[in-house]
């Protein structure tokens, strides 16, 4: 359970580097940049290179594509009829829209059902949420930000999204063969994601803001934590009747907790940034809880 304890105490250093005033407040978007732009990039050539690829794959790549879909819809008409800003809504998109199912997802698996499993996990994050975030996720950003960019900006946004490119240079690199030291450098960018993003996060969570976030973040972390993964179980369990040990480790990446990466870019595009943070800095955590007992109910599929 190291990558676990990382997690938490990443975002505690974070938010004491605030605290103590040791950094300053400029801090999270000059991390958050080098994750986007560095970090990201590397973890998607790197774990796409050796990707094993199969019709087998399909369910599982398409379960956060089916998760954020529903989400954006879900977000959309609930935060219209509440009139919730629309700023919040974009942000709930985002969020509430995409789990962790890297750096929170893989531990998880690899606690609960082991490391020959963390393959399907590898294929939910890179086929599918991170896939969804380059280009759902920028398309929902560009939308709730602004709403005025024409439909060939918002392609160039995608476009020039550096863990996109990345996405598309692992594709056309994976018939070549790298050498040990790409892949130990590759590795050793990649493996920094966890630490900067959390402290990221840590170092903009302020608890003294959660009175006037509860409706909101209730609305987020339960679709997040319940509603998203649920209709992914009715879907492939009772629907499509599908079993078996990925399926189950699938819906049980459903639902991870929100998407630190998605968060950054709600931030960079000042969506509602204070519950941006609160949901990952509350969500995280919580997941801590609820992740045993989708297991524990998984099981019987």
């Amino acid at each position: 359970m190291a990558n676990i304890a990382l997690l938490i105490i990443c975002l505690l250093a974070g938010l004491l580097l605030r605290l103590t005033g040791r950094f300053p407040q400029t801090t999270p978007s000059t991390l958050n940049g080098f994750v986007i732009h560095i970090s990201l990039p590397a973890a998607a050539i790197l774990h796409v290179h050796n990707l094993a690829i199969s019709s087998s794959v399909v369910f599982t790549a398409l379960m956060a594509w089916i998760l954020m879909g529903a989400g954006w819809l879900f977000f959309h008409y609930l935060g219209r009829a509440i009139s919730l800003p629309k700023s919040t809504i974009g942000a709930l998109v985002l969020v509430g829209g995409l789990g962790n199912t890297s750096f929170v997802g893989l531990p998880m698996i690899e606690a609960y059902y082991g490391r020959d499993w963390l393959g399907i996990g590898i294929l939910a994050d890179q086929l599918g949420t991170f896939m969804a975030l380059s280009t759902l996720g920028i398309l929902a950003a560009t939308i709730y930000s602004s709403g005025e960019a024409s439909p060939r900006q918002m392609l160039r946004k995608i476009v020039l999204f550096p863990p996109f490119q990345a996405l598309l240079l692992a594709f056309i690199l994976r018939p070549v063969p790298f050498p040990d030291m790409v892949t130990v450098v590759l590795k050793k960018l990649a493996d920094t994601i966890t630490p900067l993003a959390l402290a990221s996060v840590g170092f903009q969570l302020r608890f003294t803001s959660l009175e006037g976030l509860k409706a909101r973040l209730a609305i987020g972390l339960g679709y997040k934590l319940l509603i998203g993964p649920v209709l992914v179980s009715l879907l492939y369990l009772w629907i499509l009747n599908l079993r078996g040990t990925a399926i189950q480790v699938t819906i049980f990446e459903a639902a991870m907790a929100p998407m630190i990466t998605a968060g950054i870019i709600a931030m960079d595009h000042d969506l509602d940034p204070p519950l941006v943070t609160m949901m990952l800095g509350i969500g995280i955590p919580l997941s801590f809880l609820t992740l045993p007992v989708w297991a524990h109910f998984l099981r019987s599929f």
